[in-house]
């Protein structure tokens, strides 16, 4: 499915990927993560290899994944859990990434009296509360209205790397370029078969990004080049 795929996550820095519609983008964030095993090659974390899933690599779904029957606050605590942290004590880490994230005042609130955005929020929370290295984001906003994901959208590169985190990096999946382009430090383009990385781009732009500014949309051009399909040549 990939071929000669090698991707630098640098530190404090964003990283997304785009690519066509089942290129394998999600498989190879999961393969990053070490939820899946490649068939070659390995995936190192600060010098040390990534055999499987490790508390130091967090992984936001699709999906909006909170427990119904929990509140905010024990939705939060549910990822400090394994890491046998006194309850008094993760309570308090709990409420300070719910406030991290925008939802102070909201910590007794069930999922259904929630909005999507604010259920996000709380997945996020929970994702930093564990203290991960690097935070795995696969189209954290594609089940959003777009309103509320351009709310998530401003405020989530200043959540993710505040002085309040352990986060030293985050990976972006999406298929969406705009959002792509309004967060990301560095895009990597998969394209082909089997999927290859054929470009790379530097977003050397100051934040906040409109796609309105000229060099945003230089920007966008060059991705949608680099995402024409591939055409095989007849001989």
């Amino acid at each position: 499915m990939f071929k000669d795929v090698n991707i630098d996550v640098p530190q404090d820095r964003l990283v997304a990927i785009v690519g066509p519609s089942g290129i394998g983008k999600s498989t190879l964030l999961r393969i990053l993560g070490g939820f899946l095993k490649p068939d070659q090659g390995k995936i190192m974390l600060m010098g040390s290899p990534v055999m499987e899933p490790t508390p130091e690599i967090a992984l936001i779904h699709q999906s909006i994944v909170t427990f119904p029957w929990m509140t905010a606050l024990d939705n939060v605590m549910l990822g400090l859990r394994a890491k046998r942290i006194p309850k008094k004590e993760a309570e308090k880490i709990a409420k300070r990434m719910l406030e991290l994230v925008g939802l102070q005042g909201f910590e007794n609130f069930y999922p259904k009296e929630m909005s999507g955005g604010m259920r996000q929020r709380v997945a996020i929370a929970r994702a930093l509360a564990a203290d991960p290295v690097v935070l795995l984001m696969d189209e954290p906003f594609s089940h959003l209205d777009e309103l509320t994901a351009e709310g998530l959208r401003q405020d989530i590169y200043q959540m993710l790397f505040s002085t309040d985190t352990t986060l030293k990096a985050a990976v972006l999946v999406s298929h969406n370029l705009n959002e792509v382009l309004e967060l990301a430090d560095v895009i990597y383009i998969l394209n082909g078969f089997p999927a290859t990385v054929v470009g790379k781009l530097d977003v050397d732009m100051p934040r906040p990004r409109s796609p309105k500014d000229p060099q945003f949309e230089s920007y966008l051009d060059s991705l949608y080049k680099y995402l024409t399909p591939i055409r095989v040549k007849k001989i």
